[in-house]
């Protein structure tokens, strides 16, 4: 696979990113912060402690990519955020921009979502690292009310895949052969997630920040509405919440269409 091809796969990745954390950014900190990919070859030194966050892909997109911050562009755009000035970055500030990154990396999964297929984003603060040999793509914001520089490195197998898909147009499962009906005797024992769905609510970042113990969050669905059964992101039922043996149910009223086509197609 040429370089060209996974700079255009690892810039495919990093413009889906920065457009949903300017986005984010400005919604939490109440002014504009325009960020953008810039080229690898000018690349600037930064004197400071770096701050690095891990992105864990899992769906369509597996592997890692990491975000170097630095602890100086961390404090400024922490005392944006909050109002307050920031001297010395602790971990409360550090779980502030984890916030804001995991609340970007929902709408860029939606964005990639449209090119490879359904897939989501964990994060975590990770130290003691060496970026060696890996590719690395920076994002800057010039006109922001302090500048900033992000860089991406990224895993060979995110970077792989990211590569993959840019190369062939799509690496979304529609493209997927289909599996025969009689092949599902080989899965049957296999375990799968599910996840009941009551509703959902968009946030600002702003409000997500002033969540506590007691706060309450409406939600998109009334109470006499049926609740949504999920299986790896895919909507299979609908139903009614129960309760049996003191735990939750789900008394089934409604199949969309035969769970059995959603591993088949």
């Amino acid at each position: 696979m040429s370089n060209e091809t996974k700079k255009d796969g690892a810039n495919l990745f990093a413009a889906a990113l920065a457009d949903s954390l300017s986005a984010t950014i400005a919604e939490a900190a109440q002014s504009a912060w325009p960020l953008e990919v810039v080229s690898s070859d000018s690349i600037p030194s930064f004197d400071g402690t770096p701050i690095h966050l891990r992105l864990t892909a899992e769906g369509a997109l597996r592997g890692e990519c990491f975000i170097e911050f630095y602890e100086s562009q961390v404090a400024a755009l922490v005392s944006t955020i909050l109002k307050r000035p920031v001297r010395q970055v602790g971990d409360d500030h550090i779980e502030v921009l984890t916030k804001i990154v995991s609340t970007a990396l929902m709408p860029t999964a939606t964005i990639l979502e449209e090119k490879y297929g359904k897939l989501s984003f964990k994060v975590d603060c990770v130290a003691g690292l060496a970026f060696g040999g890996m590719f690395v793509v920076p994002i800057v914001a010039h006109d922001a009310p302090s500048a900033m520089q992000i860089l991406l490195y990224f895993g060979s197998q995110l970077l792989d895949m990211l590569s993959s898909g840019a190369e062939s147009g799509t690496l979304g499962r529609q493209d997927l052969p289909p599996v025969p009906a009689y092949n599902l005797k080989m899965v049957m024992d296999v375990e799968l997630n599910v996840s009941l769905r009551f509703g959902q609510r968009q946030l600002p970042l702003r409000e997500v920040l002033e969540l506590a113990s007691g706060s309450i969050v409406e939600l998109d669905r009334l109470v006499d509405e049926p609740v949504e059964l999920y299986l790896d992101g895919k909507l299979i039922a609908r139903g009614e919440a129960v309760v049996v043996d003191g735990n939750y149910g789900l008394r089934v009223t409604e199949i969309p269409q035969p769970i059995a086509s959603h591993f088949i197609n």
